[in-house]
Formats: structure tokens, sequence, C-alpha cells
């Protein structure tokens, strides 16, 4: 523990900013995969822009890197593209 007044401010904040990035991480995963078990094209449509707008956030807040929102993002458009029936195409 620390015994400077400011390093036990530090420490408060720190650990409370630790909280918030856990909570939102878990928001994102969640998200991910009940987009995942969708089977349905039309549902996963309307969950798409949903999820990537909580990854874009979290990027945006530096939770997860850029690079790893696009490969996310990038994957769950083929992921929903590939749910498209034939005579949609």
């Amino acid at each position: 523990m620390p015994t400077v007044k400011s390093a036990m401010k530090h420490l408060k904040t720190s650990l409370a900013q630790r909280e918030l990035n856990r909570q939102r991480r878990s928001k994102m995963r969640t998200e991910i995969k009940k987009l995942r078990k969708t089977a349905d094209y039309a549902q996963a449509l309307e969950i798409l822009p949903q999820v990537i707008s909580v990854i874009d956030k979290n990027a945006k807040v530096k939770i997860i890197s850029r690079h790893t929102a696009a490969r996310y993002k990038s994957r769950l458009t083929q992921f929903v593209t590939k749910l498209r029936p034939a005579s949609a195409k």
C-alpha cells in the first residue's frame, strides 16, 4: 500500500477506472456473444450496429486498440454476411 497521500489518491482512482474498464470490456464481450448466437439473418442485421457501436466506444477510450476493434468488426460483419440466405444474395 502506498504511504504518500497523492499515491493513495492515485490508487483509489486507478482501482475505480479498472473496474469501469472491466465492466465495459465485459459488456462488449457479452454483446459479441449475443450476436454470434444469433442464427437469424434479419435479427443479426438489427444487432450488428449496436455491437459495432459498443466496440467503437471501447476503442475510443483505449480499452481495446483500434486495430483490435477493426478486426472484431470485420469478423462480425463477415459472420452476418454468411448468415444471409441464398435467395437474398
